[in-house]
């Protein structure tokens, strides 16, 4: 499902014009997207927690030369699914 898709799927499940429906997604990327950024978490009970993890620096091996090479710390967003969305997935419910 792409964008343009969940606009339409959410406008026909909450009775609202597609318009409003692409604004309130769009809000909700916007606030979730800065609230990461700065290093906050977003806890939706019952569907994930998404939070901001650091990743250390390490060394690795280059596959096609065989050189030792050190990648950078970084950040990255880590997804937990919620109970409820995991059984949803599982069983169907």
């Amino acid at each position: 499902m792409n964008k343009s898709e969940l606009v339409d799927a959410m406008a026909s499940a909450s009775g609202l014009t597609k318009t409003d429906s692409k604004k309130a997604l769009d809000a909700f990327i916007s606030v979730v997207s800065d609230t990461l950024k700065k290093g906050d978490s977003v806890n939706l009970t019952g569907f994930a927690s998404l939070s901001v993890k650091e990743k250390p620096a390490r060394t690795c091996r280059n596959p096609r030369t065989g050189e030792q090479m050190t990648t950078e710390a970084k950040k990255v967003v880590n997804f937990k699914a919620g109970a409820e969305l995991a059984d949803v997935v599982r069983y169907g419910k």
